[in-house]
């Protein structure tokens, strides 16, 4: 159903921090192969996986002082891609020896490779977490998974707030999640598909970490931004209190899931997420119950989407629901920001 093609000018999430050291690192992306390596002095390379002669893959060479040397007749590669060593003719390095490099930055402990036009990479297009360096809020581990389907299938996902009645019973389900009424807001670069759920039990994954007791008034909050970041929050306040963002009083409870979508073909897609709360500054007890929980609920949503690939791959033509109205839309900004960079 959905083509091999993707929004490239733009930054997408190549793996967290601690995924790359001084060592090669294949990786499929974009279905393109490259290969990474954190240099000696600190920031990570990224660079076409294929030497030019014969494309053999520079991930089967080896790294020597922050360069990489092919396996098959030594051909060396410097961080920008550039030949600085062919040893089969040392006074004749050949011109056309060169590799691409990408764009890279690392921010919020994650490594983010801008795949298009390297001339328009800009640090300034990149998302931004309010709070993430406020020591009132607290932060959980960074998760990662390897999803076997399209990365819109799990922008469908991540657009429906009614699927977590039926996939996620004993986390993020309670009641109002199968069939209150659901708001929609469409912006240039954005869908938000939100609602509030009035005088009702907390859902599991929540109860722990509220600051009181009884009903709440819950919002589900869940946006995707292009190219494929979504962020789902959640706030939780006493009876009486929600129906708004701001004014809140001191116990609600404040959490927003960051997702990071990465396509690796038309098939597969690199998960990442971490959780953004106020409930848990400094109690790491906490912060690791909150990331088990949501590690546990996405792989649920693992299952069910490789099952959503499987089935499309036979049958192909979807029915869509109301509730995919959010997803539909999301897939027209794609489709504008793709027509866009052809041009």
């Amino acid at each position: 159903m959905f083509s091999g093609e993707y929004p490239l000018n733009c930054w997408y999430v190549a793996g967290r921090a601690e995924d790359f050291d001084h060592s090669l690192r294949a990786l499929r992306l974009f279905g393109r192969a490259i290969v990474f390596y954190r240099s000696a002095a600190g920031p990570v390379v990224a660079l076409e996986d294929a030497c030019p002669h014969r494309k053999l893959p520079l991930s089967m060479g080896t790294l020597v002082d922050d360069r990489v040397v092919c396996g098959y007749h030594g051909l060396t590669f410097d961080g920008s891609g550039t030949c600085v060593a062919a040893p089969t003719q040392p006074d004749a390095i050949p011109k056309r020896a060169r590799v691409h490099s990408f764009p890279i930055v690392e921010r919020y402990g994650f490594v983010w490779i801008w795949p298009g036009d390297a001339a328009r990479a800009d640090v300034d297009l990149m998302l931004d977490i309010p709070n993430f360096d406020n020591p009132n809020w607290g932060k959980t581990a960074r998760g990662s998974l390897s999803i076997g389907c399209n990365y819109l299938w799990v922008v469908d996902n991540l657009l429906d707030p009614s699927h977590v009645a039926w996939v996620h019973l004993t986390s993020f389900a309670g009641a109002g999640t199968d069939n209150a009424p659901l708001d929609m807001f469409e912006g240039a670069d954005r869908v938000i598909v939100s609602r509030w759920i009035y005088d009702a039990p907390a859902s599991p994954y929540y109860q722990p970490f509220l600051a009181f007791a009884g009903n709440c008034d819950r919002k589900q909050h869940y946006e995707c931004r292009l190219p494929a970041v979504a962020i789902n929050g959640s706030i939780y306040t006493p009876v009486g209190t929600g129906g708004r963002d701001d004014g809140l009083p001191d116990a609600a409870l404040r959490n927003f899931s960051y997702n990071f979508m990465t396509p690796v073909d038309a098939e597969n897609t690199l998960y990442f997420w971490f959780q953004h709360c106020n409930a848990i500054p400094g109690r790491p007890d906490m912060a690791e119950r909150m990331f088990a929980g949501a590690t546990m609920a996405f792989n649920e949503d693992k299952a069910i989407l490789e099952a959503v690939q499987r089935g499309m791959a036979i049958e192909g033509v979807p029915l869509n629901l109301g509730l995919d109205a959010g997803a539909m839309r999301f897939r027209k900004l794609v489709e504008r920001m793709i027509a866009a960079e052809r041009a």
